[in-house]
C-alpha cells in the first residue's frame, strides 16, 4: 500500500509541474510544418524544416500528404499545423479567399498578405523567389521550325496542332480553357484531357504538338522544353511562398526572421532543378533540400 501511495504521489508532482509524460499534457514539443503530395510541395517543407532546426534548434514535425490548398488552410485554422510551406498566390486568392483572379504578382501578393492577416491572423510571407505558374510549352524542334516564342505564334497554326492539358484546366472559369480561347481568339485542332504528370513525356515522344503544363516541372528541362511566353499575361501568377500563424511566431519570436531568410532565395529555374532530383535522380525531397541548404551556407549573413 505504501509503495503504492508513493507511485501515485510522484505521478501527480508530474503532472501538477507540467512535465509531460506518455498522453498528458497539451504543450507542443515541436513545429509543425505542412508538406504536399507534389515533389515541389515536399522539397519546401524540408526546407523550411532545415532552416528552423539549424537556426533555433528546435524539432519539427512535417505534415505529409496535405493534397490541396483547402486541405492545409483548414488544418491551419484547426492548429493542427502552424506553417504551410507550399503556398501560392493565384489558388488562395480565387479559392481561399473567392476573390477575383488578380495578374499583377505585387497586388496579388499584397493582397492576399493583407487578408489573410485580417481574416484568419496568419502570416503570409513574401515569394521563394520563384511562381510556378501554368505554360504553354512546345519541342524546340517546334519552336524552331514555326518560329514560336510567345502563344499568340501559335494562332497561325493551332489548327492542325493536337494540345494535351490538364483535366481540371478545361473546367476551370477564371483562367481556364474557355476563357483562354476567348482571350487569345483561336483554338487547337484538338484538346485532350490527360494527367499532368503525363504531358511532358506526350510531348518529347511526339504524341502532342503542345501541351500545358508547370513552370518548374523538371522535366522541362531534362526534355529540353520550349516554355511559350504568355504574351497576353492570361495566366494569374502563382508565386510560392509559406503561411505561419502569429500563434507561432509569437511563441517563437526568431521563427519570423529564419523563414524570411527563404525571401528570394528560389528562381524558377533552381525549382526545376530541384524538382528534377526528385523526379528524375530518384533522391529523396529531404536529401535535396538539406544538401541546398548547405549549398547555401543557410543562407547565413542575408
Amino acid at each position: 500500500m505504501k509503495k503504492r501511495f508513493i507511485a501515485f504521489f510522484v505521478l501527480l508532482l508530474v503532472v501538477l509541474s507540467g512535465c509531460s509524460l506518455p498522453g498528458l499534457g497539451s504543450g507542443k514539443s515541436s513545429i509543425r510544418v505542412s508538406g504536399g503530395v507534389t515533389s515541389e510541395s515536399q522539397i519546401l517543407a524540408n526546407l523550411v524544416s532545415g532552416m528552423i532546426e539549424h537556426d533555433l534548434g528546435t524539432s519539427v514535425e512535417i505534415i505529409s500528404n496535405l493534397g490541396s490548398a483547402n486541405i492545409m488552410h483548414n488544418a491551419l485554422l484547426r492548429g493542427d499545423i502552424d506553417i504551410a510551406a507550399p503556398r501560392y498566390t493565384g489558388t488562395d486568392v480565387t479559392g481561399i479567399l473567392q476573390l477575383p483572379a488578380e495578374k499583377d504578382p505585387e497586388k496579388a501578393l499584397a493582397l492576399v498578405q493583407k487578408e489573410f492577416a485580417k481574416r484568419y491572423d496568419q502570416v503570409y510571407f513574401p515569394s521563394y523567389g520563384f511562381a510556378n505558374n501554368f505554360v504553354f510549352m512546345v519541342t524546340k524542334e517546334t519552336a524552331e521550325k514555326y518560329n514560336l516564342k510567345t502563344i499568340s505564334d501559335l494562332e497561325a497554326i493551332a489548327g492542325d496542332l493536337t494540345a494535351a492539358v490538364d483535366a481540371t484546366w478545361l473546367k476551370r472559369e477564371t483562367d481556364g480553357y474557355p476563357a483562354f480561347i476567348k482571350e487569345y481568339g483561336f483554338d487547337f485542332k484538338r484538346v485532350y484531357p490527360m494527367q499532368i504528370g503525363l504531358v511532358y513525356d506526350a510531348l518529347a515522344s511526339g504524341k502532342m504538338d503542345v501541351v500545358l503544363g508547370y513552370s518548374t516541372d523538371g522535366r522541362i528541362g531534362s526534355y529540353d522544353l520550349q516554355i511559350l511566353e504568355d504574351d497576353r499575361q492570361f495566366f494569374p501568377s502563382y508565386d510560392a511562398s509559406l503561411v505561419a500563424t502569429k500563434e507561432i511566431l509569437k511563441e517563437y519570436p526568431e521563427l519570423e526572421a529564419t523563414l524570411s531568410k527563404l525571401t528570394g532565395q528560389i528562381s524558377t529555374e533552381t525549382m526545376q532543378n530541384l524538382n528534377y532530383q526528385v523526379d528524375n535522380d530518384l533522391m529523396e525531397p529531404s536529401n535535396v533540400a538539406e544538401k541546398f541548404l548547405k549549398e547555401n551556407h543557410y543562407f547565413e549573413g542575408k
